[in-house]
């Protein structure tokens, strides 16, 4: 029988309370050194992300330091101490630990590459981390924000937070959004594969990689993306330009809810943006004046669980400390905003919805790991 067994039984009554006590911090004790590991794997996964370290080492055998260093334009003993971090944290095999340091070889373990070196893969989640860097970033200005009831604008995040959203969103865009995610409305899919050519506008499309995964999937449509953030509406243009479809994707910055005169549109999409909106009402409001009568409005956001419950799993944990550290900030940076924060519930969603019009709200039969998706109705 262990120590702590014996402590149980020999304890008084009154003492048990304070047994129990001990027990509870030392739990809570032992998550947050847990946590502190994982947050300092998450922001050396972002540095070796940023640095392109996991790519060069997907595309060779095995590196040392030095020419890890030398081919990624690094300093060599800072790359031996994040090829070293990196082993230890169990993402890297050292061929022959035995050697000196800097004659080590390393190279990815099997899974390794498909999560943090391919970006066109489902799995790379490499950018996640470096959007939580790139949150981190923003504490004392976050700390500020909760003080005055403002909020941090999505341009004060900076490229790291911009590129690293689109960087995730893009392999599902591409490779799912056409033949997986639109199968679900069949009737609009052949719209969009038959003449006259359709339209669809594209609401909140960040870099434009929805934007260019319809007109690559539909080669008849034209696509108008619309967004609020300058920087992302640069960006998005360049994508745009660079796969060669600037021809029929056009990408402004503009705010649909002062300027929703542009329709009708075949197809109205709104991609994981909902939540971040200041005036979510309004903005579905102009969507469904951009469909018209017989457009089709298609939302996709975050899959928040029905109801609060406390304590929650991993996917509400997950969202809620998006919505407190980047999505409730950036809508509060807004006068007035309706604040609506990451955890958008399907209620909520149908309670938008109604407020701006909308007969009916279903939701769509699409496996998504953290979205949800939803048919408008006019």
């Amino acid at each position: 029988m262990g120590a702590r067994a014996i402590e149980y039984i020999g304890a008084a009554p009154s003492s048990l309370a304070a047994v129990d006590e001990q027990d509870e911090a030392a739990a809570v004790a032992d998550r947050l050194l847990s946590a502190a590991v994982g947050a300092l794997d998450v922001l050396a996964i972002a540095l070796g992300d940023r640095l392109g370290y996991y790519r060069l080492l997907a595309h060779r055998e095995a590196l040392t330091a030095p020419a890890l260093a030398a081919a990624s334009g690094t300093a060599p003993r800072y790359a031996r101490e994040w090829l070293e971090q990196q082993a230890v944290s169990g993402l890297l095999e050292v061929l022959d630990p035995s050697q000196e340091p800097d004659a080590r070889s390393y190279r990815l373990r099997p899974g390794v590459a498909e999560v943090l070196a391919d970006p066109d893969e489902l799995t790379y989640l490499a950018p996640l981390a470096r959007q939580l860097a790139a949150a981190a970033r923003q504490l004392p200005a976050l700390a500020q924000a909760s003080r005055t009831g403002r909020g941090v604008p999505w341009d004060a995040y900076g490229a790291d937070m911009r590129e690293s959203q689109a960087d995730l969103n893009r392999p599902g865009y591409l490779r799912l959004l056409a033949e997986d995610w639109l199968a679900t409305l069949p009737g609009v899919q052949q719209r969009l594969r038959t003449g006259p050519p359709a339209r669809v506008a594209d609401v909140g499309c960040g870099a434009g990689w929805s934007c260019i995964a319809l007109a690559r999937g539909y080669p008849m449509v034209r696509v108008d993306g619309y967004d609020l953030d300058m920087a992302s509406v640069d960006l998005a243009r360049r994508n745009v330009a660079a796969a060669g479809l600037a021809g029929r994707v056009h990408v402004y910055h503009l705010d649909i809810t002062k300027g929703a005169d542009r329709g009708p549109y075949d197809l109205v999409t709104a991609f994981e943006c909902l939540h971040d909106l200041p005036r979510p009402v309004a903005a579905l409001a102009a969507m469904r004046r951009l469909a018209g009568a017989l457009g089709t409005v298609l939302i996709a956001d975050m899959k928040a669980a029905d109801r609060f419950t406390a304590p929650g799993g991993d996917l509400e944990r997950l969202l809620y400390g998006f919505s407190l550290f980047i999505c409730l900030p950036d809508s509060m940076s807004t006068p007035g905003s309706t604040a609506t924060g990451t955890v958008l519930r399907p209620a909520t969603v149908q309670e938008y919805a109604s407020q701006a019009g909308y007969a009916r709200v279903d939701i769509l039969p699409i496996d998504h790991d953290l979205w949800r998706f939803y048919h408008l109705h006019p």
